[in-house]
């Protein structure tokens, strides 16, 4: 009888835990259905209501931005032609622009003067002489038919008229150097432009090839651009530069040459472009600028719908499910708020317009029009 008990007990232990088990499972199942569908409804939930816009085929100006220095065209180094004496006079300084020809500076010419006198001198005595010695050898041919006068006579007197004349050749020569010497005491301007340096002070010793002035000729400086070899070729005599000089002012250029070489180092050669004389451009300043080189089609985006990330550029397409991928693209130039896009994009692709800056790779987005947005 008690084991009968026993056993009935026993079933209902095992019935009751079998109740709690299906309750137990029930519950479990809700509760993963429940999870899935929660995930599920945020998996479709938008992250953001976006507009789109799609790769546009323009043609833009093509450009090349570079850098170099400010140079005079040519700058002429003025200096003494004569040594030994002083300079007694200094007319001009830097900054002063000057004409061809125009007086800069003296030097002493009391003993050049004195050395012309005596010359001068010398010539008139030597003009003298020679009358005489040609009044001789006329008077020597006139009797050298009648034997009045021996033959060596004869000789003596032609040579001594020879003499005579080179003797007035050579004085004339030495006043003529003196002359010479004594225009080098004016140190005169070769050229117009502007005085660059000056060396020259009153007092100092003039010496032959010493520096007094530097002139920059003709006023004309030019920027000397540093263009790589690859770009070299496509600058041609005669294009336009827009040259951004070190105060911001921009002044309009136009290329004269380019470097026949480059550096072998540095592969690196340099375009010569002319600044207009007007230019407030100064020598030896560093400046930017802008070769303009005509026009070429590009594949443009707002500037807004690129994203710069770790150091990469991205845009982020829009697929059919409304469902962004991130896309590395590679982009070029920019022209105020578009940007030129050079690789990684086809064209007429739907890309996300704007607010990319909240997007991720895989997230869903609510497209809406650019009017409906803006509200």
């Amino acid at each position: 009888m008690r084991s009968k008990k026993f056993k009935l007990a026993v079933v209902g232990i095992l019935a009751a835990f079998g109740v709690a088990a299906v309750v137990y499972s029930g519950t479990s199942t809700q509760r993963d259905a429940a999870k899935s569908e929660a995930v599920e409804a945020t998996k479709a939930k938008p992250a953001l209501s976006v507009t789109t816009t799609t790769p546009r085929t323009v043609a833009w100006p093509r450009s090349l931005s570079t850098n170099g220095n400010i140079v005079a065209w040519q700058e002429v180094v003025i200096g003494a032609e004569i040594g030994g004496l002083r300079l007694t006079e200094v007319l001009v300084n830097v900054g002063d622009k000057v004409r061809r020809g125009q007086l800069l500076a003296r030097i002493a010419s009391d003993t050049l003067d004195a050395d012309l006198a005596q010359g001068r001198a010398a010539v008139a005595e030597e003009t003298a002489m020679q009358a005489e010695a040609v009044a001789n050898a006329d008077r020597a041919r006139q009797l050298q038919s009648t034997g009045l006068i021996s033959a060596q006579q004869i000789t003596q007197s032609l040579t001594a008229e020879q003499t005579a004349k080179a003797r007035l050749a050579a004085a004339r020569a030495r006043v003529q150097s003196n002359e010479l010497r004594l225009s080098q005491t004016q140190v005169l301007a070769p050229d117009f432009g502007v005085i660059s340096a000056r060396t020259a002070t009153v007092g100092s010793l003039a010496q032959p090839s010493q520096e007094l002035f530097r002139l920059i000729r003709q006023n004309r400086l030019e920027w000397r651009a540093e263009v790589t070899a690859t770009e070299l070729p496509r600058i041609q005599p005669g294009q336009v530069v827009m040259v951004e000089l070190a105060d911001g002012v921009t002044t309009q250029g136009r290329v004269r040459i380019g470097a026949p070489t480059v550096d072998p180092q540095t592969r690196i050669g340099l375009v010569y472009v002319d600044l207009p004389a007007d230019s407030p451009a100064r020598a030896g300043t560093f400046a930017r600028g802008v070769f303009e080189l005509g026009q070429a089609q590009a594949l443009i985006l707002p500037q807004s719908a690129v994203l710069l990330r770790e150091g990469f550029s991205y845009v982020f397409k829009v697929g059919d499910n409304n469902q962004v991928a991130q896309v590395k693209v590679s982009i070029g130039r920019r022209v105020e708020d578009q940007v030129e896009i050079t690789g990684g994009l086809e064209p007429n692709t739907r890309v996300v317009s704007a607010g990319v800056g909240f997007l991720n790779d895989g997230d869903t987005v609510r497209v809406v029009e650019a009017q409906a947005a803006a509200k």
